[in-house]
């Protein structure tokens, strides 16, 4: 019996050592990812409702008590504008009409923001979908070598077989359940970099809207008399 477990022991042990390494990464990337994503969606609400009861948009421009994605887009947009409307194309970078630089600033924000929230997905991605053939792999050459040995011994009785069989189907259970928590983990994040998306998009798309209405100079801003013809005017 001792020669049997020890043909099998250390390809099986291995796969369980990798699953378990796969499942401690797993709840590692859920909880950041969890952290992450709540601060993001706190930051952004508590963003957007201080940039929707700014007078106008130079006032909305100073709001810097936040750090959320939505912040750091509308600094962006913000940025483009100044920079446009106060020095001019000087440079490729800068170079275009005033939209054009406002659209692209807050473009390649948004992408960067989406980078940044998907971090972490693709191991999530790469866990789930392996991790049962991981256990798989474990199981077929933990039986392989087991019947093997029992070949050997010349006995399959039912206690010779149950110990190296069991042992080895223990590593496609182990799979399964790493699997499931990290494909689960993935659609939940997926889902909620959609949402996240999206609701940058929005704000992208008011900004763009807001800054054809004002020229953007610390100095003569048309303002807005009220938030709601502010949001009016970001909806026309």
């Amino acid at each position: 019996m001792s020669n049997i477990t020890s043909s099998t022991s250390l390809i099986v042990d291995s796969v369980l050592w990798t699953l378990i390494a796969f499942s401690v990464v797993t709840w590692t990337l859920l909880l950041v990812k969890g952290i992450q994503n709540l601060r993001a969606s706190y930051q952004n609400k508590r963003y957007k409702k201080a940039f929707w009861s700014a007078p106008d948009l130079l006032t909305a421009s100073s709001i810097n008590e936040f750090n959320g994605p939505a912040a750091r887009v509308a600094t962006a947009g913000f940025n483009a504008l100044r920079d446009a409307d106060t020095q001019g194309p000087h440079d490729l970078e800068h170079s275009g009409d005033r939209q054009d630089l406002l659209e692209r600033s807050l473009r390649q924000q948004i992408l960067k923001e989406r980078r940044s929230l998907e971090s972490g997905l693709a191991v999530l991605a790469s866990i789930g979908s392996t991790s049962p053939f991981v256990g798989l792999f474990g199981t077929v050459w933990g039986i392989m070598h087991a019947l093997t040995d029992i070949g050997k011994l010349g006995s399959a009785s039912l206690e010779v077989v149950a110990g190296p069989i069991g042992e080895a189907l223990v590593a496609t259970g182990l799979g399964i359940a790493v699997a499931v928590p990290a494909v689960l983990a993935y659609n939940f994040f997926t889902r909620r970099l959609k949402l996240a998306s999206g609701d940058l998009d929005d704000l992208a798309a008011d900004l763009i809207n807001l800054s054809r209405k004002v020229t953007f100079r610390h100095k003569g801003v048309d303002q807005s008399p009220s938030v709601v013809n502010l949001k009016k005017e970001a909806f026309a």
